[in-house]
């Protein structure tokens, strides 16, 4: 794996084979965080029965292709804490480039509620990424934390669909032993991002996607399916 916020993707930037982070039954660590705002939060100091924390950045397409149901389940789930952790850029091109500085980061963190208009909470990672690190160092990971702080529900790849059956299960006390397959994202989402993140994103990304087609849509799929981790 290269460094933390490589200037240009490439599959060798993660461990596609293996989703590490807390597993459920697992205490889920703890960081504090700042809002694009500067406001400092603890991750695991929030209002609600549980936590929905998602992974995400604002050139990753899965991210944003499930970002209109993920605002619909932090809407029809009220009594539940929803927020986003904000990682490096999945996809960084020339208008949206890698972190450099937690201003630079927080500035574009803050796009996912001026343009977006999202209802979570959101949490910016520092620039060396020591919480995305913590909970397994996917691009769009989701989590369910309940109140004492222990993983109720993890998918490394997060399908919106499986995850409201999850926080269903969890706010009723019952195990949420789901298999949250993987969903491509929207050809449209994808070519709107990289577009958004400027020259050299959509090269990188159309560059690694026969790989990431193999490692992520067939054999995690298929290992989801299998039962294997």
């Amino acid at each position: 794996m290269t460094s933390y916020n490589y200037e240009s993707f490439s599959p060798d930037n993660y461990d596609l084979a293996s989703a590490d982070g807390p597993d459920v039954g697992q205490k889920a660590p703890d960081f504090q965080l700042e809002t694009p705002d500067g406001e400092m939060r603890n991750l695991l100091d929030f209002e609600g029965e549980c936590l929905v924390l998602e992974l995400g950045s604002m050139t990753c397409p899965l991210f944003l292709t499930r970002h209109d149901s993920m605002q619909k389940i932090a809407s029809d789930y009220p009594n539940a804490a929803h927020a986003v952790l904000y990682v490096r850029e999945a996809h960084p091109g020339a208008a949206i480039p890698a972190h450099k500085s937690m201003d630079d980061k927080k500035a574009v963190a803050s796009i996912l509620k001026t343009e977006l208009y999202d209802l979570r909470t959101i949490l910016v990672d520092g620039v060396g990424g020591e919480a995305h690190l913590a909970y397994g160092s996917m691009p769009n990971a989701v989590y369910i934390i309940d109140g004492k702080g222990i993983v109720r529900f993890k998918a490394p790849w997060n399908n919106s669909a499986t995850t409201r059956r999850a926080l269903d299960a969890v706010l009723q006390n019952k195990p949420a032993d789901f298999k949250s397959y993987f969903k491509p994202a929207k050809p449209g989402i994808v070519l709107s991002t990289a577009k958004r993140a400027g020259k050299g994103s959509a090269k990188d990304f159309f560059h690694g996607l026969p790989r990431l087609i193999w490692n992520v849509l067939i054999k995690n799929n298929l290992r989801t399916f299998l039962g294997r981790s």
